[in-house]
């Protein structure tokens, strides 16, 4: 059975081992090190998931009832929001998941934030996930971040 939903308090330390998992396969897709985040007593996001922030959250797949994918949510203020840390297990990808998971985080933003803008960031040389962006309705927008020259930012085009 899949099911994805919010990942719950007592669930973070699930996401914590899917999240050092993530940077550990894809070191060169997320902006935090495997090497330093290995040694946090808490990730920022697993303290939100703990404390279960109003304007942040991470959405999960659950296969069979285990955590195999994740997919965070940041109000950043403005209208807009971010997704981050966007990652299924070896196993599970290629299979639509992920897909079904960015859609599902996409809902519960929109649910809790109402229409807000929807945007993430992507390495240019991640063409898969680029990809799976662009089929789920992402469109890249115009980078005038200086300090975030080396990403594509992608938008969210609401229906």
């Amino acid at each position: 059975m899949i099911e994805y939903r919010n990942i719950l308090p007592n669930e973070s330390k699930a996401y914590r081992m899917i999240r050092l998992e993530s940077l550990k396969a894809f070191p060169e897709a997320f902006s935090a090190s495997y090497e330093e985040s290995v040694k946090m007593e808490k990730l920022r996001l697993e303290e939100d998931i703990e404390n279960q922030k109003p304007d942040r959250f991470v959405t999960g797949v659950f296969i069979d009832n285990e955590l195999s994918g994740i997919c965070a949510f940041v109000n950043v203020g403005n209208n807009t929001g971010n997704i981050l840390q966007m990652y299924v297990r070896k196993g599970f990808q290629g299979k639509s998941i992920g897909m079904e998971l960015i859609q599902a985080t996409i809902l519960e933003a929109k649910c809790r934030f109402n229409n807000i803008k929807v945007e993430l960031e992507v390495k240019p040389d991640n063409t898969k996930a680029f990809n799976l962006y662009k089929r789920a309705g992402f469109e890249e927008i115009p980078n005038d971040l200086q300090e975030t020259s080396d990403v594509v930012i992608m938008r969210y085009l609401w229906d």
